[in-house]
């Protein structure tokens, strides 16, 4: 895959999410009341609009170049795109671990691409956002595929690859309406090792005829196997966690060839604030395997699960950390880098 580049300039070490973030406490009791029949779905709409314009404000006051909608309207990354494409049923929840239930949707008919899923999403973020890029996120068919039971196509394979391409032209639709930076969500990629070979082909199915940047996430994984396929998967970059594993397995990295890393540098699963200069080592540590012009920073994962207050902290350290390393990098020269996709 030949990286190219996309025109927009970015400063070195460019600084993003993943995707989710706290959802505010007022938002969420307007979601409450909602569900409860005590709101109507305009005043409810109106929270989410706000809860974005919130959130972003957040994201881009910490420093992030970067930012996401922070999935306000989503409350689950697979139940959300499965309520939006027909052929999709919902039994009710399935424990999934401890006390927490997971709406795990059910394929009974041929799967339809209906209308645009996230497009309304995308254009409501860049109206809000003063940056030059968003990130959309989109679950990806894999995934979507594991956390979901197969009533109706012949076999699992086969039920990814439809995704694929209704996820596809959700893709094509965005990059029509000026989206310019889409991840694809991938938790479950590397959970079945003996699928990985057509799991890759179906992930890569979402990137046909996609002229924009595509980058793929895969969290908490083995990245071992995952770098096996790092020059098979059709996508710029992989955002990977990294702070949550102590730094380990980043030789993996030395197979990335000319594409990027999205760098986790921050731990979402704890709420200890880490420090400046972990960050700083962090980035010291992974320019021994990828140059900083193929490095962009975030957190490990979605921050949704952290309070607010935490969440806000960990991006404004991370920020602050990047911004020591530009200081160095300045002095050689590198201030600038041009998005490539």
């Amino acid at each position: 895959m030949v990286l190219r580049e996309l025109g927009v300039e970015l400063p070195i070490l460019p600084t993003t999410v993943i995707g989710s973030y706290p959802r505010p406490r007022w938002l969420r009791h307007i979601i409450r009341l909602y569900r409860a029949g005590r709101v109507d779905e305009k005043v409810l709409q109106e929270s989410f609009d706000d809860a974005v314009y919130a959130v972003v404000r957040e994201q881009e006051e910490a420093g992030v170049d970067i930012p996401s909608d922070g999935e306000m309207r989503r409350d689950e990354m697979v139940e959300y795109f499965a309520e939006r494409i027909k052929g999709f049923k919902f039994y009710g929840p399935v424990r999934v671990w401890g006390n927490n239930f997971f709406n795990k949707p059910a394929v009974v008919s041929k799967l339809e691409y209906e209308k645009p899923i996230v497009v309304n999403e995308y254009l409501f973020l860049r109206k809000v956002s003063t940056r030059k890029v968003v990130k959309v996120t989109i679950t990806g068919p894999y995934t979507i595929t594991d956390w979901s039971y197969n009533e109706y196509y012949s076999s699992k394979e086969e039920l990814a690859f439809e995704l694929a391409k209704i996820i596809n032209r959700e893709i094509i639709e965005l990059e029509k309406a000026g989206a310019l930076f889409i991840q694809v969500d991938e938790p479950a990629l590397t959970t079945h090792p003996d699928e990985m070979e057509w799991a890759v082909e179906a992930v890569n199915e979402v990137t046909r005829g996609v002229n924009i940047k595509l980058g793929l996430h895969v969290c908490y994984s083995n990245y071992e196997l995952l770098s096996k396929y790092f020059d098979k998967l059709n996508f710029s970059q992989f955002a990977l966690e990294f702070a949550n594993r102590g730094f380990r397995d980043l030789e993996v990295l030395k197979r990335l060839g000319d594409k990027e890393i999205g760098f986790g540098v921050v731990d979402v699963h704890s709420r200890r604030i880490e420090s400046v200069d972990e960050v700083v080592n962090a980035l010291n540590k992974v320019f021994k395997y990828v140059d900083p012009e193929r490095v962009y920073v975030n957190p490990d994962c979605g921050l949704k699960l952290l309070p607010r207050e935490i969440a806000r902290a960990k991006l404004e350290v991370m920020v602050r950390g990047v911004n020591i390393i530009r200081e160095q990098l300045k002095r050689r020269g590198l201030e600038k880098i041009v998005m490539r996709g």
